[in-house]
């Protein structure tokens, strides 16, 4: 007997939802990741730098959410903070991807505005994309520190950087998780700023 589109649906939501809770287990077991980061960030804020943080797709959503978090205010009103996405100058963008090839876009944003105060987050669920393995080499160039938050490691990205949040799953999920990753880390960093609420 043919299952109804009903019991279909339900079993493909039940599916999802059991392999997040396995995701957020995976999450959980790294959170330390997510601490460190904090305490590197607002270090980083304290000393005059700035964070970048680059991604395609869905992981450009994500990293121009962690800038809006930021700049902007997570839960709580606090100073701003000095954060960049680098995807937002639309200008600069199509200028370096028409004179350079796309895989250039981050490359150079990174070499002309990183240094050594600064820290740069590369998003990716796969860790394959050139254009995000090329802002992590020029990054290494200017002494900006590189984090990955990617899909499973190994990958040439985490290979790449000085440290990655690595979070399991298919490119939906490893995006579901690296949201909460983002809400984390502004958590924690509110949390160091302001107290526990």
């Amino acid at each position: 007997m043919m299952a109804t589109a009903t019991e279909a649906s339900t079993s493909v939501v039940a599916r999802r939802l059991t392999a997040l809770r396995q995701g957020l287990d995976e999450l959980s077991a790294v959170a330390g990741i997510l601490d460190e980061w904090a305490d590197r960030l607002l270090d980083a804020f304290a000393r005059g730098g700035t964070l970048y943080v680059a991604g395609n797709g869905g992981s450009a959503t994500l990293a121009s959410h962690l800038v809006g978090e930021l700049v902007g205010k997570y839960a709580r009103d606090r100073r701003p903070l000095p954060a960049v996405w680098l995807g937002a100058d639309q200008c600069s963008v199509t200028a370096i991807a028409n004179d350079y090839g796309y895989a250039s876009v981050f490359e150079r944003a990174v070499a002309a505005l990183t240094g050594p105060s600064d820290i740069s987050i590369l998003m990716s669920t796969s860790g394959r994309s050139e254009n995000l393995l090329r802002a992590a080499e020029a990054a290494a160039s200017t002494g900006c520190a590189t984090w990955a938050m990617t899909g499973p490691a190994p990958n040439p990205l985490s290979d790449l950087c000085d440290t990655t949040l690595s979070l399991p799953g298919r490119a939906a999920q490893v995006q579901e998780l690296q949201q909460i990753a983002v809400h984390l880390i502004c958590e924690l960093i509110d949390e160091r700023l302001l107290g526990a609420a």
